[in-house]
């Protein structure tokens, strides 16, 4: 339990790596919104997890021989220091190197203790500040050069690309993930490898040692900084130093993966050794720096106006005073942890620690133990998880799907209704327009008919008076005359010409009526016909009589006989059953 607490500290720097550091793998993707933040934290722990623990003892053990912590204090006060600078760094907007931090840290503790420091190694790890960043300009610039010469070749459609470029950033950044927990699980736990258990876990398809469990629990930590503070920094990586594009950050991230795994692979090493070429050395190299550095190959070839200047000072600014700062701090904090807690931050019994190496290197008093079992139930497990999270993230998805098309279809059956109602209330309001036009028809008709009605009986009314005229008068020629106007009333009296208007118009506005009156009941005369016109305008007996010649007794008789004809019972309205025709 005593050394979980001392390791804290390691967790918290490992924390503020995935915060930082880890962010760079995936900052160029994320910053071109070529692939989603929680994507991209999940596809870089899994991998950063297994870089640390498959290949991460090459870059520890050259961090451990650059000054051997020797005891669990002092490696909690080098990591706790280290921790808080990139902490402060961080929070500052600033990607600042870990691997800076925990070198500054420890050296820090070598001037504190008095113990002595490899300066070789230092000069070593310091050298890849520059190496590192320099090589990661190189191959971006040339692999910048050929991606883009590629696509001018192949000449993809547009979407065609976008999905090539979306696996190409997932694999680059898997690599990347993978080459950075191989090469800065140092930095996380590189101080307690003295410290680590003496244990062997053997899970039939590969075994760990005390120390790759040790790199397992910081590549958790790792894992976890990046899900909950990595994408501040992902911003200023992705667009603070240049805008980049998906292409650009494809060759970004396999740049820097590339730089990582050079200096982290042993197989690699010994493989250039055998063949007589000098080896990359194992140090833990900043994936600030090279990722930095290979942005800036992309900036040469596009043109240095692009490289934002002001953020690469501040970046700069923040090299320089991250070691110097984390040193600083561990050279006081190691004071008060001494001074004030009494804990021991360095062994003076070198000896015992040598013969402690000796132990674990030999395998005496070693605990193993054997998790094939449990390993292969853990696998089960976690595949049958998988299956269970796919076919429920499978059934979710089709129900959003549905959900959406469900969506759809009621927002075209709202569209349609809508429309429907519109027409509706289109021809409603023509039907308006058109019955206050046949309304207004109608009145004009009556008021015509009341007019003939009028100047009929204004003409019978002077002929009477001419009748009584003529028969008081004895001068032959004033009832010659007399005559003679009573015949010009006469022929007035027929209204044949103001008929023939009449009836012309009604028959235009009641045409329809018309044809249906004729084709249900062919057997009626023709002014039977106009009647029953007549009676739809809702004229009264007396008007129908002027505009039939006829006598408003005689419209009487011919209502009747018309509505036997139509087959009306006695109590039936005639009227009624003509509009309603």
């Amino acid at each position: 339990m005593l050394f979980l607490v001392f390791i804290s500290s390691g967790l918290f720097l490992g924390w503020s790596l995935g915060s930082n550091d880890a962010a760079n793998i995936f900052g160029t993707a994320v910053g071109s919104k070529m692939i989603r933040f929680k994507q991209a934290a999940l596809i870089a722990s899994i991998f950063v997890i297994l870089g640390a623990v498959f290949q991460g003892k090459g870059g520890a053990e050259t961090l451990n021989s650059l000054g051997a912590v020797d005891a669990l204090a002092g490696g909690f006060t080098v990591s706790l220091c280290a921790a808080l600078t990139v902490l402060f760094m961080t929070k500052r907007g600033l990607p600042v190197s870990t691997s800076q931090a925990i070198v500054g840290a420890i050296m820090g503790w070598t001037y504190f203790t008095g113990n002595e420091a490899d300066y070789r190694v230092l000069t070593k790890i310091v050298s890849t500040w520059i190496s590192g960043p320099f090589l990661g300009m190189i191959f971006s610039a040339g692999l910048y050069l050929l991606v883009r010469k590629f696509l001018a070749k192949a000449k993809f459609h547009v979407i065609k690309l976008d999905t090539y470029i979306r696996i190409s950033l997932i694999i680059a950044g898997a690599f990347g993930a993978y080459s950075l927990g191989a090469n800065n699980i140092a930095n996380v736990m590189g101080v307690f490898i003295n410290a680590a258990p003496n244990i062997e876990l053997n899970f039939g398809l590969f075994v760990l040692d005390g120390v790759q469990v040790l790199f397992l629990i910081g590549g958790l930590a790792i894992a976890l900084g990046i899900y909950t503070y990595s994408e501040k920094v992902m911003k200023t990586v992705g667009n603070g130093i240049l805008s980049l594009s998906p292409e650009a950050a494809i060759v970004v991230v396999f740049s820097q993966a590339i730089v990582l795994f050079l200096f982290s692979s042993v197989k690699l090493a010994d493989l250039m050794i055998s063949i007589g070429l000098p080896p990359f050395p194992m140090v833990p190299v900043s994936s600030t720096q090279v990722v930095v550095g290979s942005v800036l190959g992309i900036g040469l070839i596009k043109g240095s106006r692009e490289i934002k200047t002001k953020m690469m000072l501040g970046i700069a600014l923040g090299w320089i005073t991250t070691p110097i700062a984390a040193g600083l701090l561990s050279f006081f904090l190691l004071f008060f942890i001494q001074n004030v807690f009494n804990l021991q931050i360095t062994s003076t019994i070198h000896k015992a620690v040598t013969a402690q190496a000796d132990i674990i290197e030999s395998g005496n008093n070693l605990v193993q133990f054997n998790l094939i079992l449990p390993g292969i139930f853990l696998v089960t497990a976690a595949i049958i998880v998988l299956l269970v999270f796919i076919v429920l993230r499978q059934q979710k998805l089709r129900l959003k799907t549905e959900n959406e098309l469900l969506m759809h279809q009621n927002q075209l059956f709202q569209a349609q209704r809508t429309l429907t109602t519109l027409e509706m209330n289109t021809v409603q309001s023509a039907n308006d327009a058109l019955h206050s036009k046949l309304e207004a028809r109608r009145k004009e008709f009556i008021d015509m008919a009341f007019n003939l009605t009028e100047q009929r009986l204004f003409l019978e009314e002077l002929n009477s008076r001419l009748d009584d005229s003529i028969e008081v008068e004895n001068n032959p020629e004033i009832r010659s005359k007399l005559y003679g106007i009573q015949s010009l009333i006469q022929q007035k009296l027929t209204f044949s010409r103001e008929k023939e208007t009449f009836y012309g118009e009604v028959e235009l506005i009641h045409k329809e009526f018309k044809m249906k009156l004729e084709n249900a009941y062919p057997d009626l005369t023709d002014q039977e016909k106009k009647l029953a016109t007549l009676i739809r305008l809702n004229l009264s007996n007396k008007e129908i009589a002027t505009l039939l010649s006829i006598s408003p007794k005689s419209v009487e008789v011919a209502r009747y006989r018309l509505k036997k004809k139509l087959g009306l019972e006695k109590d039936d309205s005639l009227m009624q059953f003509i509009i309603n025709l």
